[in-house]
């Protein structure tokens, strides 16, 4: 019997940044902490698309990630020394001036880098009066890249799994038909790509690790495998934590239903399996594939007008008639104004105490945000009537900040177009242009019927009043306008106990600035989890700067500080 052909070695693939501003010295550290073949960077984010387009504006010239060439100025030699391939998103904007410019880099270095760059995502013309209008591009533009013998592949508006299933399917050879193997690559995509998130970064159960682990937490790289499975793991020696928590907690972060839906494959998150293989090792199998839907996604940033805030000091006695007394004098003046913001909200942060030891903690906030197409109905009739009111109004009146005259706020919605209809093109690193297909097959998203819950738990047991965070973890992020919640437990008898009681109904009633909007619950047996998208509660988007957590970060947060029954079996 002939012997067996050998194993192919998996496809180490880290990652050295999760967003735009991300840890400088990450390149270093993952191209000298240990063995990888490639290394990534995930630079892109609404809020960066938004902030991009500003820069270009100013300059045409500009519309790529700064920080990313500063990295490769002292990382590319090390690179291509060690023979780590680098695959960014940092093109943004301008993909094709950023591989220029890391073209001169490596020229100055001495250093013989072939560069490619993936474009087509640029649909702003098709979308007047935005600023930025781009689709989300798959992974086999990048693959293309890699195939041609690129060292270096930027790119602009990828998904941040593609990142990942490019330089997989170029690695494997996989085709748009591997459905199941791109799934798997999509989901150790969506775990490396917000960096330290996966090792123990912005973790609900960060307490039960020693401090001094978490001090510098190390970035996550995955051991992707020909059939899509992965190990998810980090560095020998380096910070931070990988068990089977934080990477369910990452898995949860922005989705929503079981089918994530991407250019190249959907893939089904409720067939993800988690299991610990070895100290901060964490296998991710059985992830199965769908294809993908007919259209894509386009992330449209445009102008939203001209935003001012200013936040009131309260101290001490009587708060709430404080509160009323400045609200009624500046709503006055605001009617009296020539042009009355169109927008006006106000929210009194109650953070004062009784009998306090100190000024601050005997204090509150009145904050008061307004909103309009006008700078000047922002500016200076908001600002002239908060400082005319400094000796006419409450005792003890103060302000955190002077009133400025009013900053642009961006906006930002989702536009989907026909895959058919977007260029996807690979620019070669000798300058041929390669088109990338769409996705040969296509499937309508369709919503997931519920899956079988276990047995609801005994009935009578007895209680006891505490969080809901003693016994469940949660992370919490921002789609556009919307908010998700991913809320898990560890234990058979904790989801039995979580997927009977945290309905949409308790959830409202938990987070009551949740109750007039339409939320959508989501079971996920497999990794005892629940995901709760939220529509519409952060307004137009991040930089709308719509509520007090404008990104909803802590939003799950907020949900595990609420308190409930739990039985005390759990506890």
């Amino acid at each position: 019997m002939p012997p067996s052909a050998p194993r192919p070695s998996p496809l180490r693939i880290g990652n050295a940044s999760g967003f735009y501003g991300d840890r400088f010295d990450a390149m270093r550290e993952m191209l000298t902490g240990g063995e990888l073949d490639v290394l990534t960077g995930d630079y892109l984010a609404e809020l960066t698309m938004l902030i991009l387009g500003r820069d270009r504006l100013k300059d045409p010239e500009a519309g790529y990630a700064r920080t990313f060439l500063r990295q490769l100025e002292e990382c590319l030699g090390l690179a291509h020394e060690r023979g780590v391939r680098i695959v960014a998103n940092a093109g943004g904007l301008n993909p094709a001036g950023l591989a220029a410019r890391v073209r001169e880099l490596a020229g100055r270095l001495g250093l013989p880098v072939r560069v490619a760059h993936v474009e087509g995502d640029d649909l702003t013309a098709a979308h007047p009066g935005a600023l930025a209008a781009h689709a989300y591009l798959g992974g086999f533009g990048i693959a293309a890249c890699l195939r041609a013998g690129a060292d270096v592949v930027v790119t602009g508006r990828v998904t941040d799994a593609a990142l990942v299933t490019g330089p997989a399917a170029a690695h494997f050879g996989w085709t748009p038909g591997d459905l199941d193997a791109l799934a798997g690559a999509v989901v150790a995509g969506h775990v490396l790509e917000c960096g330290t998130q996966a090792t123990g970064g912005n973790y609900a159960f960060f307490g039960e690790f020693e401090p001094r682990r978490l001090l510098r937490p190390g970035f996550p790289l995955a051991e992707i495998h020909p059939d899509g499975s992965s190990v998810i793991t980090k560095h020998p020696g380096s910070g931070g934590v990988v068990d089977v928590g934080t990477v369910t907690a990452q898995l949860l972060y922005e989705t929503g239903g079981p089918r994530y839906a991407g250019p190249d494959v959907t893939a089904r998150l409720d067939t993800v399996a988690l299991d610990r293989v070895g100290p901060d090792r964490v296998r991710i199998s059985g992830v199965r594939g769908e294809a993908p839907p007919a259209t894509l996604k386009v992330g449209v940033n445009r102008f939203g007008g001209f935003r001012n805030q200013v936040e009131f000091v309260l101290t001490g006695l009587d708060v709430e008639r404080k509160a009323e007394l400045v609200r009624a004098q500046l709503e006055d003046a605001l009617d009296r104004a020539k042009s009355r913001p169109a927008h006006v909200s106000w929210v009194l942060v109650r953070t004062d105490r009784p009998d306090a030891a100190t000024e601050e903690t005997a204090s509150t906030v009145l904050r008061l945000v307004v909103r309009d197409p006008d700078q000047q109905a922002v500016g200076r009739a908001v600002a002239g009537a908060g400082i005319e009111l400094a000796l006419a109004s409450y005792p003890g009146f103060h302000v955190t900040a002077p009133p400025g005259k009013g900053a642009p706020y961006g906006a930002f919605h989702a536009a989907y177009v026909p895959q058919g209809e977007v260029e996807h093109v690979a620019v070669l690193p000798d300058g041929t242009r390669e088109s990338v297909p769409p996705a040969p097959g296509t499937r309508e998203l369709a919503d997931v019927d519920e899956p079988p819950l276990p047995a609801p738990p005994p009935v009578g047991g007895p209680v006891r009043r505490v969080p809901l965070g003693r016994v469940a973890g949660a992370r919490s992020g921002d789609k556009g306008g919307d908010a998700n919640v991913g809320v898990w437990v560890r234990g058979d008898e904790a989801w039995r106990w979580l997927a009977h009681t945290l309905t949409v109904e308790r959830f409202k009633e938990l987070l009551p600035e949740t109750a007039a909007l339409t939320v959508t619950r989501h079971a996920l047996p497999n990794l005892r989890a629940l995901n709760f998208t939220v529509e519409g509660i952060l307004g137009e988007g991040v930089a709308a700067q719509h509520r007090f957590d404008p990104q909803a970060k802590a939003l799950g947060e907020w949900l595990r500080a609420r308190h409930m029954d739990i039985p005390e079996a759990l506890l």
